[in-house]
């Protein structure tokens, strides 16, 4: 459970919230909500953190106005036709037909859903496991390709798929990438930065001069596809 906190800052309130991990350092991220999230060494105290979130306020702040000049996030979809979804940072409008044999397709401009029972519900489900079975094709495609760059085979690594509230992916320690189901609505060049991005964590732990370094020799024009990604609206 992620523990609460708030600090001054002028006339503002920063609030956070701090999860605790088995990691040396602590890492402060403003998210494009502007939430900011704090990962924490196990057995840091509250105290110390608030002390760090206080000195990185102004630097805070400045993310988070950065994040306020863009469009607020789309309305939750309602699965109804029309309606236009993201896949691979292309719009599609859905089309919703009735018919026996369930299925979903790309034709043309459209992402078409058959079946029996067209209620919201239902259409927002079939379409959910079609986006998780093309995530894992494509998903699977790209961490092949970009590990190879790091002369890495599939086995060395492991590769999952889940929904993450505020990153984009991760690495554990124990050698498994976890890739934000919602990363398929990107371009497949936002996902590779992603995924380059923590095969750097291979090799530098922390987000300090060494990681950006390695992270510039592998992807020279990552500062441009975290910028498309970070300005999107999946």
């Amino acid at each position: 459970m992620n523990e609460l906190g708030v600090v001054k800052y002028g006339d503002q309130e920063i609030a956070y919230a701090v999860e605790f991990c088995r990691r040396k350092t602590l890492e402060i991220s403003v998210m494009p909500d502007s939430a900011v999230q704090i990962r924490a060494p196990q057995g840091a105290s509250l105290d110390a953190i608030a002390q760090k979130v206080e000195k990185k306020a102004s630097w805070i702040v400045e993310k988070q106005d950065w994040f306020a000049k863009f469009p607020k996030a789309p309305p939750p979809r309602q699965y109804l036709g029309g309606e236009t979804h993201l896949y691979l940072g292309r719009h599609y409008r859905l089309k919703i037909e009735k018919g026996k044999e369930r299925s979903v397709k790309i034709d043309g401009g459209f992402i078409r859903v058959v079946s029996a029972d067209v209620r919201p519900a239902t259409v927002k489900k079939i379409l959910d496991e079609w986006l998780r079975e093309r995530a894992k094709m494509q998903f699977e495609k790209i961490f092949d390709a970009c590990a190879a760059r790091f002369s890495l085979s599939s086995s060395m690594l492991r590769l999952q798929i889940r929904g993450m509230k505020t990153r984009w992916g991760s690495l554990s320690k124990g050698g498994i990438l976890t890739l934000n189901i919602k990363l398929i609505a990107a371009p497949k060049e936002c996902i590779e930065y992603v995924v380059v991005h923590e095969l750097c964590h291979l090799k530098h732990v922390n987000h300090d001069n060494a990681f950006y370094r390695l992270l510039e020799t592998r992807m020279p024009d990552w500062q441009r596809r975290k910028s498309k990604l970070e300005n999107m609206q999946v």
